[in-house]
């Protein structure tokens, strides 16, 4: 047996902290004595005593330490219990990391998508856009989705495109999962066949802007041209247009960085 003085000496627990461990039963003297009160500690006692120093300098509050210690009921037991922890803390330190780099990454690109728009030589136009025959397939999902349409219509109308591919918007709002939209091409002349419209696209008067950039930043492009639309009392018809001027080639995905989109919002005319 050792005793409160020793026991302290060999585990680099004081006395005082000892006295307070023992008032709040995490770690009980192995005896003590009924004429002078001292406390005794066995050998067993002392790698529990080591641990319970680790842990609260590690930042455990004594209760999370007493049910430790009521959980497992001898230091292996204690020892796998901390290796979990340990592994769990691992895992949490790896993903702050990985949310630490999500977070700047997104600070990085809204501040080059910032600068980009400062920079930007592309400024808000009203144009007049001619009627044209067009290739469309409507279309129900995520946006992303329009690939399919832009490859059917490819090889249905190959040789008879005449124009860049384009989607039609018919949401007044951003739709995640499921917009309603067109994927067009411009051609020269064809039919109607497997699900594939051809018309007559009207042409009038626009309001148009280049959007440069990758599409998921596209949104400040729309901020810029519905700011010009409304400062000057133009209301916008539906559907809205995107026409993809440069971007991802069948094999390569290219720089996002200098994709070229025209976003063209058709004015609606005054009924008077």
């Amino acid at each position: 047996m050792f005793s409160i003085g020793e026991f302290s000496r060999i585990t680099g627990l004081t006395i005082k902290a000892l006295r307070f461990y023992h008032e709040q039963q995490v770690l009980v003297p192995s005896y003590i004595d009924d004429q002078t009160g001292y406390r005794y500690y066995s050998e067993n006692k002392v790698e529990t005593a080591r641990i319970i120093g680790s842990l609260k300098s590690l930042g455990f509050s004594i209760s999370e330490i007493a049910n430790i210690l009521r959980d497992f009921d001898d230091e292996s037991d204690i020892l796998e219990h901390l290796q979990r922890q340990k592994e769990s803390s691992d895992r949490q330190c790896r993903e702050f990391r990985d949310r630490s780099r999500a977070i700047q990454k997104i600070i990085s690109n809204e501040e080059d998508a910032k600068m980009a728009m400062k920079q930007s030589g592309f400024d808000v136009q009203e144009k007049q856009l001619d009627s044209i025959l067009i290739a469309s397939i409507k279309m129900k999902g995520p946006y992303q989705d329009c690939g399919k349409g832009f490859a059917k219509i490819g090889k249905r109308y190959g040789r008879h495109i005449c124009g860049k591919a384009f989607l039609l918007h018919h949401d007044d709002h951003f739709r995640e999962n499921d917009a309603t939209f067109e994927a067009c091409f411009p051609i020269k002349s064809g039919a109607p066949k497997d699900s594939i419209d051809v018309r007559e696209l009207p042409g009038g008067n626009c309001v148009s802007l280049l959007h440069q950039g990758p599409y998921d930043e596209i949104g400040r492009s729309y901020e810029k041209i519905l700011t010009f639309a409304k400062e000057r009392g133009l209301k916008i018809e539906l559907p809205t247009r995107e026409v993809y001027l440069k971007g991802p080639g069948m094999i390569f995905r290219g720089n996002p960085k200098k994709y070229l989109t025209e976003i063209q919002m058709m004015i609606l005319e005054s009924q008077e």
